[in-house]
């Protein structure tokens, strides 16, 4: 110990020399410094070529990821980056001489590879990948064939580039015999590279405001952090962050107490409104249709005079129709659903809840129907380890999950069974459950409809070409085609999408035939959107036939798929359907609605309440309602605000002002981190197990 104290006294001293040094003559100091930076560049080739290798790749990544030409040119993250790579990079200074190369290699590959993993990530996600999700890894191999499908592309493999670069340029100078080797350190060179990283770091830390000082410390928007404070920067970030759950307690706990309580003071403890819906299903079973990736764009879509959705359509016309709904997912996606679907809370901003909060204290639709006499339960042909359903349904309050072991895997299409082999067991152990006289809440999680949309063959017929009749030059009538969306990837998702609605058509009309509709509700939810690429819509909505190509920009006709419109294409379809909407009820509503609404919305119309949902019952909020998204996006019925990017799209003729925006963005962001406090730190356990021991206490001094 002496001895380290004695070497650490000895650096201190040194140190402090030398800031000494500089404060006398600073000018000396400065042409010191760049002096020994251009040594260090001419005699240090490999670590030269480390650094600008790696930071020509955060560079790459960005423009692959985010797509515009300003990030690329943007010189924050280029900051933020350069400074964490020259720290990474002044210690192969304090290593032998031999050692250096395997000490920049190392790095590089690792670096290297997480520019790989995010570019493949975002392609699937529109975000960046998180420590936080090596939990969830084996739910990714599960879906193999899609990431290998949808997500790797050649573009990803670029990155290599850097570590190729290294490898060579190592061989050269190997061969060239400029290979500097022994036993040599060099402390100069590693101070003034960590000095350099100091600098970059100092002007980048200046340049930053509190806004986006505070949105790096929340962690909601990655997209908006790697913009701004660069790849790696984000990464050590999202590291502090993923830890946070195992030591909440040093992260925060009081000020999550006090953000909860603040949100929550003047929530009643029991519903305070009415409208005409409330209790109109009361004592009602409700049969809950989670459609995977079902999109709301497909209702009505026709080809060559081919409903790609009959079934549905004919749902939606008898239906209360929600025709502008969002689901509210971030990397969970479908468990994401139905966790925000039964809690109408948010996903966390890092992990899922499924896997990494599995075990907090809920307020859940199926617990409140459970308190009400229901016999509550879920049906999915998965595993039931997948997304953790076993586990989690127990925390979220469901009796029972019949998972893919009570099922006979008789037809396969995409992940497991078949969506019709599915339904037709499924309405089996339905009949079984009627036949106890219980109301019943029940979710029924649909699966073939699922990424990548590649069994084609077994979706049935349905052509996504364009058929014309014409008369040939022998007078007599001829088909012919144009290939439309043949062999895209959305034309292949309009085709799984058609064999799923027909699954929905068959499941609907043997309730009918067994007698299950009656006094019952079906509640049918899109669970998120199928990550379609922009230039598919865009092939869509601006087919030249004559050219087999999209029209030009330039034409009055052309449809724009930016940033927005794909957002807004991204709306999944929400509908309540029973005798009541059937015979009067039935309307469509084109209020802006989240799927955080859906609890409080039903909970009025079944006769249950959360005093912790943070949505809202749409028929008493009507206009005014906001849906906020994990990344900081929200939409109302006026605008469409893209947190990323700190601009809008305007929905209506109506005048937006900046206090409205600021008031939204206010909103929206206490919201998220509300949602996440009570999450991560159990805080409605922690409330209900202090209320008891309050009305305890109160209860044995009235006593005494």
């Amino acid at each position: 110990m002496k001895k380290i104290s004695k070497k650490m006294k000895t650096f201190n001293q040194k140190v402090k020399k030398r800031f000494q040094e500089i404060r006398k003559n600073p000018k000396k100091a400065a042409i010191t410094f760049c002096n020994l930076c251009v040594e260090i560049v001419k005699n240090n080739i490999l670590f030269f070529v480390f650094v600008i290798s790696l930071l020509f790749n955060t560079i790459l990544l960005r423009y692959f990821t985010i797509h515009t030409v300003e990030n690329v040119l943007f010189f924050k993250p280029f900051l933020a980056d350069l400074a964490v790579i020259l720290v990474v990079a002044s210690f192969s200074f304090l290593v032998k001489k031999k050692h250096q190369y395997p000490y920049l290699l190392v790095w590089s590959i690792l670096l290297t590879l997480i520019c790989f993993i995010d570019s493949c990530y975002y392609t699937f996600y529109t975000s960046f990948s998180s420590v936080s999700l090596l939990a969830t890894s084996k739910y990714v191999v599960a879906v193999g064939d899609a990431v290998v499908e949808n997500v790797l592309r050649i573009q990803d493999l670029v990155y290599v580039w850097a570590p190729l670069a290294l490898i060579y340029v190592h061989h050269r100078l190997k061969k060239t015999k400029r290979l500097q080797t022994g036993e040599y350190r060099d402390k100069r060179k590693f101070f003034a590279t960590l000095g350099g990283a100091a600098v970059c770091a100092v002007i980048f830390l200046l340049t930053l405001t509190s806004l986006e000082i505070g949105r790096f410390a929340k962690q909601w928007n990655r997209e908006y952090i790697v913009m701004n404070f660069g790849i790696y920067t984000y990464h050590i970030n999202d590291l502090i962050k993923s830890i946070e759950p195992q030591i909440t307690s040093l992260f925060g706990y009081d000020e999550a107490v006090k953000t909860f309580r603040e949100y929550y003071d003047e929530t009643p403890d029991t519903q305070d409104w009415s409208n005409k819906y409330t209790g109109i299903f009361e004592g009602k079973n409700i049969i809950s249709i989670h459609a995977e990736s079902m999109q709301n764009f497909l209702i009505g879509l026709e080809f060559n005079g081919q409903e790609v959705t009959p079934n549905l359509n004919k749902l939606a016309k008898k239906s209360l129709y929600f025709s502008n709904f969002y689901a509210q997912v971030s990397v969970g996606t479908s468990s994401d659903s139905e966790f925000t679907l039964n809690t109408s809370l948010m996903p966390t901003n890092n992990g899922t809840a499924f896997v990494s909060y599995f075990n907090r204290e809920y307020v859940s639709i199926p617990k409140l129907l459970g308190e009400k006499g229901y016999y509550t339960f879920a049906m999915h042909a998965n595993n039931g380890s997948y997304w953790n359903r076993d586990v989690m349904h127990k925390s979220l309050g469901y009796d029972r999950l019949y998972a893919k072991d009570t099922y006979e895997i008789d037809e396969v299409i995409g992940l497991g069974l078949s969506d019709k082999s599915f339904f037709r067991q499924s309405v089996e152990k339905l009949k079984e459950i009627a036949a106890k006289d219980q109301p019943y809440y029940g979710t029924f999680i649909m699966l073939s409809n699922h990424t990548p949309f590649s069994d084609v063959d077994k979706y049935g017929e349905f052509d996504v070409d364009i058929k014309e009749e014409i008369i040939n030059t022998d007078g007599e009538k001829e088909i012919i085609s144009y290939p439309y969306m043949e062999g895209t990837k959305l034309g292949n998702y309009i085709k799984s999408a058609h064999y799923a609605d027909e699954a929905l058509g068959e499941f609907l009309t043997a309730l009918e035939e067994n007698g299950l509709m009656e006094n019952t509700v079906i509640v049918l939810y899109g669970d998120h959107d199928a990550r379609l690429p922009k230039s598919d819509f865009a092939r869509l909505y601006n087919y030249d036939k004559e050219t087999d190509d999209v029209i030009d920009s330039e034409d009055p006709n052309y449809f724009a798929i930016d940033t927005y419109q794909y957002d807004i294409l991204r709306k999944v379809p929400f509908m309540i359907y029973s005798e009541e909407t059937e015979k009067s009820l039935h309307k469509e509503i084109t209020t802006v609605m989240g799927m955080y609404d859906v609890m409080p919305t039903l909970g009025n119309m079944f006769g249950f309440y959360n005093k912790y949902q943070l949505g809202h019952d749409i028929f008493q909020v009507g206009e005014d309602n906001i849906v906020v998204f994990p990344n900081g996006n929200w939409v109302t019925n006026k605008v469409f605000y893209n947190a990323q990017k700190e601009a809008y799209l305007t929905l209506k003729n109506v005048e937006i002002t900046e206090e409205y925006v600021q008031e939204m963005n206010q909103y929206a962001d206490e919201l998220l981190n509300v949602s996440n406090s009570l999450i991560v730190f159990d805080l409605i356990k922690k409330e209900e197990q202090q209320k008891l021991s309050s009305e305890d206490y109160i209860e044995e001094r009235i006593t005494q």
